[in-house]
């Protein structure tokens, strides 16, 4: 199976169904599937070829989604950019994969016009542009194509199978260069049915998606959704929380995904204002959620069912901790998702007993053929398995598990600190910090110090209105952890660095550490 057929089986059996609402657009899988292909075909007739990349570059949006299952009905491999993305990163990422068109809006066509000169892109799709030429390039208009009755409304005849890649999603670069990792078809419909089976997803279920698309978790609640006929409601963001929570309520969502900045600006609401009869579940990757704010969230929706989950781009998701496990052991993001293995290995490659910290491994059709074009860093992460001929994902993360096999996170491997010849955990100092009252988002980094090595320092950001001093937080983390791991250093901020994706920027936090140690 290949990921557009996510949307061509809905759309033959419920084409009346509502797939996708954004603003006030509400379509149904009918006239996404009808845009979709006319999309594609245009694609097809601007050149572009059977595993050619289609770089998109628009905000969460309608077209957005048009442009994720045309470029697939056309054959070619879409590449979502972040809308945030800067001209230089673009113009890294347009050589790099070697585009062959690029979806976009006018606004951010300007912005990037010049990286378009001399590059292989072949045509431009714009997002409400008329028709017109370019330095020879074809610069279409999305809107012309899909409202066009002339143009095919079937889809085009299959240019693939599922080994071929389907989408190449470029990491954050937080150790160097951005790397683009390579999912196939295969990897991607592997990792959405293991998901959608653990969640219990069906038709009626409607999921509200603040998280960009160009976030493998934000995207595969489109997938997920156009797999069993749901319907996702697409947010550009989480800037406005109450905004967003009346809409959970107005169409009566039943899943919310999150990570855990959302939550912290979440948990700053009276959550008592809203109706959230409706919502069955909440859903956490990217970061393990603070255990101060898993317990707050299930005194306040007791019902919702929260799944903790782990993942990687590199093979989408890993574990995901039952609901009724999340009282008992909070501080676990679970045991495996249906159809993969994993298991934790030491600096020599030896599997660990359960308590012992070493590196989670994972193997499964559902982790990346690789990092394109960067066969060195490919080496590093994907090595020799247990059988012969296979190749298994070495994480980079160090986990411990218990006597029952649920896994623990407890760091990156490059984020442990070592003070004073002992090895600190971030999370576990986090976790402290935000069990103290008035923190609102906290991060922990290691920073240069002659004497210690490492020395570690407490980044805070407190609720609105709330005043805290360094010696209360010292205070705190000295009766909850042991010396050494108790902040040599406490910085307090009215915010905090984010990536892309939302997560706390912990290099940004490091560099400004050094500049002013």
């Amino acid at each position: 199976m290949q990921l557009e057929e996510f949307l061509e089986s809905t759309a033959r059996v419920a084409s009346t169904k509502v797939a996708l609402v954004c603003g006030d657009h509400r379509l149904t899988y009918g006239e996404i599937e009808g845009q979709c292909n006319r999309l594609a075909h245009s694609l097809v007739a601007a050149g572009v070829e059977r595993g050619d990349r289609v770089m998109i570059y628009l905000e969460n949006s309608v077209e957005a989604v048009l442009a994720v299952f045309a470029t697939l009905k056309a054959g070619a491999v879409f590449v979502m950019i972040n809308p945030t993305t800067k001209a230089e990163r673009f113009a890294y990422i347009l050589n790099h994969c070697r585009a062959a068109a690029v979806v976009t809006d006018g606004a951010k066509f300007e912005s990037v016009r010049s990286a378009l000169d001399g590059s292989s892109v072949k045509a431009v799709i714009l997002t409400g542009a008329e028709r017109e030429k370019q330095n020879g390039r074809r610069v279409l208009s999305l809107g012309e194509i899909v409202a066009d009755e002339t143009i095919h409304s079937e889809p085009p005849g299959k240019r693939r199978i599922d080994v071929d890649l389907a989408t190449l999603v470029y990491t954050s670069g937080s150790t160097g260069r951005p790397k683009g990792v390579m999912i196939t078809h295969l990897n991607a419909v592997t990792a959405a049915h293991s998901i959608i089976s653990y969640l219990e997803n069906t038709a009626g279920d409607v999921v509200v998606n603040v998280l960009p698309l160009a976030f493998g978790y934000g995207l595969y609640q489109v997938f997920m959704m156009f797999r069993v006929g749901g319907t996702v409601v697409l947010e550009r963001s989480f800037t406005y929380p109450a905004a967003v929570l009346d809409r959970i309520v107005r169409e009566k969502a039943t899943g919310f995904p999150m990570i855990p900045t959302i939550a912290a600006m979440l948990l700053q609401l009276d959550l008592t204002n809203w109706d959230f009869s409706h919502l069955r579940y909440i859903t956490n990757a990217g970061a393990a959620m603070p255990l101060e704010h898993i317990a707050k969230l299930r005194r306040l929706i007791p019902h919702v069912k929260i799944y903790s989950m782990y993942g990687q781009t590199e093979c989408t998701r890993v574990t995901y901790l039952p609901p009724d496990q999340i009282d008992t052991r909070p501080g676990s993001v679970g045991r495996g998702m249906p159809n993969q293995e994993h298991y934790v290995v030491d600096e020599s490659g030896e599997r660990v007993g359960c308590g012992v910290v070493g590196e989670l491994v994972v193997r499964g059709s559902h982790v990346m053929r690789g990092y394109w074009e960067m066969p060195e860093e490919t080496d590093k992460a994907l090595r020799p398995g247990p059988l012969p001929g296979e190749r298994v994902l070495h994480t980079g993360d160090l986990f411990k598990t218990d006597e029952e096999g649920y896994l623990y996170f407890v760091a990156r491997k490059d984020d442990i600190i070592k003070t004073r010849g002992e090895k600190v955990s971030p999370r576990e100092v986090e976790d402290v910090l935000y069990a103290l009252p008035g923190v609102a988002h906290a991060a922990v980094i290691g920073v240069p110090d002659e004497i210690l090595g490492s020395a570690v320092k407490a980044v805070i950001v407190p609720r609105a209105g709330v005043q805290l001093t360094e010696r209360e937080v010292l205070r705190h983390c000295a009766a909850h952890l042991d010396d050494y791991m108790v902040p040599k250093f406490v910085e307090f901020r009215d915010e905090m660095p984010t990536t892309a994706s939302g997560k706390v920027a912990k290099r940004v936090l490091s560099e400004e550490a050094g500049q002013t140690a």
